[in-house]
């Protein structure tokens, strides 16, 4: 499935799946627990100047490597591919854990986990509103970098499709990079071990499928080995990321993303409940 020559084939795809998690949002806040935790979690993070620093990192240096190291301006290929998403999950390696590192491990220093977990609020409804509150605050961070969009799009003539898939990526990989870090933040009460335990997690998912590494590991590694250097290649974040910021829209590539997303949130329920009991 390929989005590209701005093929209308797969825009109904693309479209059913945007609807899809607009859908799954909705029915989630929804549920007045949910919704009050995401509101708490979501102002809080525009109370503290830490958010702003992020944001103002993260725009700084997609914006900046696209420009300085991603040739931007220098080439006559009027994509946002190789000059823009492909920093993405270098980015988001670092700073995604520097958003979601306090969505435990602060209540867990605070004493307030217990607290919040003798209100009338299941577990899961906390976890579900906390996440939802660092997945919008990523979702507005990429949304200031619309303005390079409407630039690619004055100097020339580009597809579409890998634009927006592009996009779908790399909001695709920030929730796996948050749910990874809300996992490792319901297991400690430092924000510092979160963030680096978390970085090293989220750095280890990004070199496994990194091709230089790939092709390095298969020329190294017996010919029977391959297929199980090919099986650790499909558990990376960057192996589903990157045929989608060329326009190939694959629904496993959707899938496995939300799956992260899942079994990150259930590994912080399960951490969640053995601390309660």
């Amino acid at each position: 499935m390929k989005l590209v020559d701005n093929s209308l084939s797969q825009w109904p795809a693309l479209l059913a799946m945007l609807v899809l998690f607009a859908g799954i949002l909705v029915y989630a806040l929804r549920d007045r627990h949910i919704r009050s935790i995401f509101k708490r979690e979501f102002l809080a993070y525009f109370n503290s100047p830490v958010l702003y620093v992020i944001v103002v990192i993260f725009l700084l240096t997609t914006m900046g490597f696209a420009f300085l190291f991603g040739a931007f301006l220098d080439g006559d290929n009027a994509s946002l591919t190789g000059s823009f998403f492909f920093w993405h999950p270098w980015i988001y390696t670092v700073l995604a854990p520097a958003v979601g590192m306090r969505l435990w491990s602060e209540e867990h220093r605070l004493g307030t986990v217990e607290l919040l977990m003798t209100m009338p609020v299941s577990p899961w409804q906390a976890i579900v509103g906390k996440f939802l509150a660092a997945a919008a605050v990523w979702f507005i961070g990429l949304t200031l970098t619309v303005s390079i969009v409407f630039t690619v799009y004055y100097l020339g003539e580009p597809d579409t499709g890998p634009v927006i898939t592009g996009y779908v990526a790399s909001y695709l990989y920030a929730l796996g990079c948050l749910a990874v870090t809300s996992a490792i933040s319901a297991l400690t009460r430092s924000q510092v071990v979160c963030f680096i335990v978390s970085v090293a997690t989220c750095l280890l998912a990004l070199l496994i499928g990194y091709p230089q590494i790939v092709d390095f590991a298969v020329r190294s590694v017996p010919a029977w080995m391959e297929s199980g250097v090919r099986a650790i290649e499909y558990l990376s974040f960057y192996t589903h990321f990157s045929d989608m910021t060329k326009g190939i829209f694959v629904f496993k590539d959707v899938l496995y993303f939300v799956s992260v997303a899942v079994v990150g949130l259930l590994i912080t329920d399960l951490a969640l409940r053995s601390k309660r009991a």
